[in-house]
């Protein structure tokens, strides 16, 4: 999976549109192989982003837990941390 493409699935705060549609087009140009399409592909392209950016809302919307909501800065702390001891 594209190292790009974060969790979204269960935050507080959830998502924003704008989180879905950046995970949307990563995972649209990790498909295509193209991180910007040409004028002849970008029609396709932007609408592929579109529509998985819609299917990714409904799938976040619909899924369901028992799990207590992560909390984005406690998240982001950990990655850090991760980050600082993977890279020094």
């Amino acid at each position: 999976m594209c190292r790009n493409i974060k969790t979204l699935f269960n935050f507080d705060p959830p998502a924003t549109p704008d989180e879905v549609r950046a995970a949307s087009l990563q995972f649209v140009r990790k498909l295509s192989g193209f991180n910007k399409p040409s004028k002849a592909n970008a029609v396709v392209f932007d609408a592929a982003v579109e529509d998985v950016a819609r299917l990714a809302e409904r799938l976040l919307a619909d899924l369901v837990t028992q799990a207590p909501a992560r909390n984005r800065e406690q998240e982001a702390r950990k990655a850090r941390a991760r980050a600082a001891k993977r890279f020094g």
